[in-house]
């Protein structure tokens, strides 16, 4: 299901976040003198808002003070799905889930601020079950403070984009879920092995 560029219905905004909170490892675009500014960072939902850090040698952290524009995309899971696996005669198809965000960014200038949101982001990142705690007084945590700027992305509209064969035949549909977790979890040991 494609949901409109606004939010309408508070489960389609639920539906969204939830797919911000499971991949956070957002793409920001922004446009500066025409040119396209892309970076790979977590982002945190939080209050209707997008919290996030990036290195102050990034050429966005420049637009920070210009509240600029931005538009950010999340991508849940994602995979072809072949006709073979339905009940019923289809075409090949390719499933997947994004959510795409348009809002503005603000630097958030506070040196307290920006240490306790890194503390609180990476106790996001390790739950549930964490093996790492990052401490207040951890001396590398201080000496980086200075090189990294915390921003906020005011979100002004969103799209969530759900493909995953909603319109077949409820046996097919299950089908294409069951594919959807085999194909994820199959292409990535592959690809891995390949690679790494």
């Amino acid at each position: 299901m494609n949901y409109p560029p606004k939010h309408h219905q508070d489960n389609d905004q639920n539906h969204m976040i939830e797919v911000i909170k499971t991949y956070p490892l957002a793409t920001v675009i922004s446009v500066e003198n025409n040119q396209p500014l892309i970076s790979h960072l977590p982002l945190i939902y939080e209050d209707g808002k997008l919290i996030g850090h990036i290195d102050i040698y990034n050429p966005q952290a420049q637009l920070l003070n210009k509240h600029a524009d931005v538009t950010v995309l999340f991508s849940g899971p994602d995979c072809y799905i072949s006709p073979s696996i339905y009940n019923s005669t289809q075409l090949p198809t390719w499933n997947y889930i994004k959510v795409h965000i348009k809002g503005t960014v603000e630097a958030i200038e506070s040196k307290s601020a920006l240490k306790q949101s890194l503390i609180t982001m990476t106790e996001f990142l390790e739950a549930p079950n964490p093996k790492y705690t990052l401490e207040p007084d951890n001396p590398r945590l201080d000496r980086n403070l200075d090189y990294i700027k915390m921003f906020k992305i005011t979100i002004t509209d969103w799209e969530g984009k759900f493909k995953l064969s909603q319109d077949k035949k409820p046996s097919d549909i299950q089908n294409a879920r069951a594919e959807l977790i085999q194909a994820h979890q199959k292409s990535i040991q592959h690809f891995l092995d390949k690679v790494f």
